[in-house]
């Protein structure tokens, strides 16, 4: 079985597949500080309830851009699997060229995603991720990495509220706000984090099309993107699993067994 790690600034997301198919998933919180030892404890605490022994898992696949948990990372694989694990990164192949002035400042993460939505899709594509950062990624319909744009994501957003505005509180972003012209303050910003940027992702994807000239498939991915699909016109479709998939595309075209 595959192990797949998708390390990222807030939160780190884990598949297993047999063959091509997932038998589990789970989201926990990146900590930036995390010993092999205590990867080793998480893991094994995630698989016992999910039936998976940690000894069944004969390869691991990870995306990482958090660089103090790589050296980590790589010692739990060493310790468990007896194994280096295949690192997203220059010198892997993905089957996307990247037209970006220094490709390896591109996100692991961006092209994971990059190269699961071409692959599914096959047609010109946006793919927005709601992480840490809300990124903007373009795929030409010829299947070429060709940029995009990053802003502040939504948790950020509203952390930043929190600790530079000494009256606003901290929120927590679950629902779509009731109405936009909010009667209290928790509600108010609410508002203003969802239909913000909601504003926010169909004004870059429109200026993105007008850019290229063409239409294009937007694709959204990240835990927020089901609650800015509701609200935002240019989103066609959702994938969750996006960066998983994509781990498992990568592993298999440099896998040599």
């Amino acid at each position: 079985m595959l192990l797949c790690l998708d390390v990222g600034n807030t939160n780190i997301v884990l598949g297993i597949f047999k063959d091509d198919k997932m038998l589990n998933h789970w989201r926990m919180r990146t900590e930036r500080d995390m010993t092999s030892d205590e990867f080793g404890i998480l893991i094994n605490n995630l698989f016992i309830p999910a039936q998976l022994e940690i000894s069944s898992i004969s390869d691991v696949i990870i995306s990482c851009v958090v660089p103090t948990l790589l050296s980590s990372l790589k010692e739990f694989c060493l310790l468990h699997f007896n194994q280096e694990p295949m690192i997203v990164g220059p010198g892997i192949k993905t089957g996307l060229p990247i037209e970006y002035d220094n490709p390896k400042e591109v996100g692991a993460d961006r092209i994971v995603n990059a190269v699961a939505a071409y692959q599914k899709y096959r047609t010109g594509l946006i793919v927005v991720d709601f992480g840490t950062a809300t990124t903007f990624d373009y795929i030409s319909y010829e299947g070429i990495y060709e940029g995009g744009a990053i802003a502040p994501g939504i948790i950020i957003s509203a952390e930043a509220l929190f600790q530079k505005a000494s009256k606003l509180p901290r929120v927590e972003i679950f629902d779509k706000p009731k109405t936009v012209i909010a009667k209290e303050t928790i509600s108010s910003i609410n508002s203003g984090l969802v239909y913000g940027y909601a504003g926010l992702v169909d004004g870059i994807v429109n200026r993105i099309k007008k850019e290229i000239g063409s239409d294009l498939t937007v694709i959204a991915t990240g835990g927020l993107a089901p609650l800015i699909k509701s609200e935002a016109k240019s989103i066609d479709y959702i994938e969750e699993f996006l960066t998983l998939d994509g781990l498992k595309i990568i592993f298999t075209l440099n896998s040599h067994k």
